[in-house]
């Protein structure tokens, strides 16, 4: 008797299964401190240290003075002028100690003659006539916004009112403070009879004829930035019911006021261009007509002085600049706050 031949079965195989990925344990965050992130991407190459980035931001303008005033002192003394030489940097520094030495005596002489009881009566010194002009000019441009914005609002709000007004800004915007200045002296001297006013009439003809060439930035600016608000926030207005100066102050200023600061930066910086040629001819205490004087005065240490009157004027000018970039910085950061 024959046995049944025995059948093995295997088990079948199942296939493994495919390795899943695993989960990296949960990490921490941890806020880093801006010093340490920059050392951190430092020693990866990504950037160089605090010290490296401030070398690197400061060594061109620095090389690029060090070298304008080589030149300058090299090239000045084989300029000859009617006046001598034309002086160098260490000339003007000069210049501008005694302009400062000359300041302090005055003051010391103020200060006596009123101890004793009576006023000074001297001429008006350097620095003294350096805060006439900033008094002039900011009197000059706040005038020019007082009247360049609102129309720069009506404006932009209206096409209309744009079209109208549009040709007499390209007719005036381009006229030279020169031409202004006999016609502002002429309505001004008419208007002012008394002997003793309240404001100088060299000084109100200055501040006008700045007004009169500075208010045209401020005003285009002004329609640009109204003129592109978004149609959308207009229409939510009017959804919303809102009235007229709640639109004018929760949708159209906020937006507009990088445009209107960009304006009023520029009018700033041609109101300081256009005073130093109102005060030589309107004789306004200022810059403007300390340079005239040196000037018709002709001595040797004339030519020192108005160049340091002209270091003083571009420094100045430089100045109210970066002042209005703050100001537009900050003012449009916290625009509809």
């Amino acid at each position: 008797m024959t046995m049944p031949a025995l059948k093995i079965v295997e088990p079948a195989l199942e296939p493994h299964p495919a390795p899943t990925s695993i989960a990296p344990p949960p990490v921490a965050i941890v806020a880093i401190s801006p010093s340490f992130n920059r050392v951190a991407r430092w020693r990866k190459g990504l950037t160089l240290p605090l010290g490296r980035d401030v070398f690197e931001a400061l060594w061109p303008p620095i090389t690029g003075m060090i070298i304008f005033l080589s030149l300058w002192a090299f090239f000045a003394p084989q300029v000859k002028t009617s006046l001598g030489a034309l002086p160098g940097p260490g000339d003007i520094w000069s210049a501008f100690t005694g302009l400062m030495v000359e300041h302090s005596a005055a003051r010391a002489e103020a200060a006596a003659a009123v101890a004793a009881g009576g006023l000074y009566s001297g001429p008006p010194t350097f620095v003294d006539q350096i805060f006439t002009s900033l008094f002039t000019v900011a009197m000059g441009f706040i005038l020019a916004s007082i009247v360049a914005v609102p129309l720069g609002l009506i404006a932009g709000l209206s096409k209309r009112f744009n079209a109208a007004i549009n040709p007499l800004v390209q007719i005036m915007r381009p006229v030279s403070p020169l031409a202004w200045l006999p016609i502002v002296t002429m309505v001004v001297s008419a208007s002012i009879t008394s002997d003793n006013p309240t404001l100088a009439k060299s000084f109100v003809i200055s501040a006008i004829v700045v007004m009169l060439c500075s208010m045209w930035s401020t005003l285009i600016n002004t329609a640009v930035g109204v003129a592109s608000i978004d149609k959308d926030l207009l229409n939510v207005g009017r959804v919303l019911r809102l009235g007229w100066f709640a639109k004018l102050t929760k949708l159209v200023l906020p937006s507009a006021v990088p445009y209107i600061f960009t304006g009023m930066r520029l009018s700033l910086g041609v109101g300081w261009m256009v005073l130093i040629a109102a005060e030589m001819l309107a004789q306004n205490p200022g810059l403007g007509k300390f340079v005239w004087d040196e000037f018709q005065n002709g001595s040797e240490k004339s030519l020192s002085r108005i160049m340091v009157a002209v270091v003083v004027i571009g420094l100045i000018g430089f100045a109210l600049d970066r002042i209005m970039g703050l100001l537009q910085t900050y003012a449009s950061r916290n625009a509809g706050r």
